[in-house]
């Protein structure tokens, strides 16, 4: 699943978890959702259908941006002053883990499926971090080729930065996927560069957890899974272009790799692929225009926070779309 950063730069603290807890949250945490204009972190108190958003967690000093991982357990944090840390979330109690000598101007960074990585993403090269949350290392750098501006579309970022959805990590951290030269590319730190699959430049792509399985989603060839990305990566056809693909906005598995979900503006749903019974899909209508497909679990956030509801898919039980009650209503 994939994460923003503003730019990050400036001093870390030193290795190791720092004693005591800065900050709680009382009662059941379903998530937590960055608030961009006050510039805070706000939990979603409560269980999917019935939660509203919390007061802002304390960090201890004034925020920039925050990205969670998918699992909601950690955090990495920008700071007012350009500082970057890695914090630990436990039901809304929030301790600090040290990034030791990790400093930098990252543009992007993304999360592994499970949260146990990260690349982080600046001037054509992503630093991959392994070991999340607890003991965060530096693996290795790798080279993104034609990571150049890009135009913006809905669930993407602005140009000028790497769109969401076209940096793909795996858990254990070891291979990367990206788009560029009209093809879908296997990447790792010892200079492995391999071409899978032709593709469009804005084309999105998503590893499975706990594995080098992955899918890439594309307005050309459609959607497509890839067993084993990182070896014979055997293509599978899920789904052709326009149909349930059209205006699609995110791609992300299901926590354990069952399911493949695909987010549409245009259709106002979620389809979702069962990959155990071949790719049978069903649509999971919402009465919203998703803009985004940002893992939480097994919730994933459908927009970004803003004077309406806040938006999620429950993928448990019966999945279906609930919503968060917009700060202050």
């Amino acid at each position: 699943m994939k994460i923003w950063f503003g730019v990050v730069c400036g001093t870390v603290l030193a290795c190791g978890l720092l004693a005591g807890q800065q900050s709680t949250v009382a009662g059941p945490v379903a998530g937590f959702v960055f608030d961009g204009a006050g510039r805070v972190l706000r939990p979603i108190q409560g269980v999917p259908g019935a939660s509203l958003l919390g007061g802002a967690v304390n960090f201890g000093f004034a925020l920039a941006a925050v990205y969670v991982s998918p699992r909601q357990d950690s955090a990495f944090v920008v700071g007012a002053d350009d500082s970057l840390h890695l914090f630990r979330l436990n039901s809304g109690a929030v301790a600090e883990v040290g990034l030791g000598n990790l400093a930098g101007v990252p543009q992007t960074v993304v999360f592994s499926p499970s949260g146990t990585a990260a690349a982080l993403f600046a001037m054509g090269k992503a630093r991959v971090i392994t070991g999340l949350p607890n003991a965060p290392a530096l693996a290795g750098t790798v080279a993104i080729p034609g990571s150049g501006p890009v135009a913006a579309r809905p669930g993407r970022t602005s140009p000028g930065r790497a769109p969401i959805g076209t940096l793909a990590l795996s858990d254990d951290g070891a291979y990367l996927l990206t788009v560029s030269d009209g093809s879908v590319r296997l990447l790792n730190s010892q200079g492995e560069n391999r071409s899978l699959l032709l593709a469009e430049p804005d084309a999105f792509v998503a590893f499975a957890a706990g594995g080098h399985d992955a899918a890439v989603m594309d307005s050309t060839s459609g959607l497509t899974l890839l067993r084993d990305a990182a070896g014979a990566a055997t293509p599978q056809v899920l789904a052709t272009p326009g149909g349930v693909l059209a205006g699609s906005v995110g791609l992300a598995f299901s926590q354990d790799a069952t399911t493949l979900y695909v987010a549409s503006a245009t259709a106002q749903a979620v389809t979702a692929f069962n990959l155990a019974t071949g790719g049978t899909r069903s649509a999971i209508g919402c009465a919203c225009t998703p803009s985004i497909l940002m893992p939480m679990g097994n919730l994933f956030r459908l927009n970004d926070l803003g004077r309406g509801p806040l938006w999620l898919l429950d993928t448990g039980g019966n999945p279906r779309t609930v919503f968060v009650p917009a700060a202050g209503h």
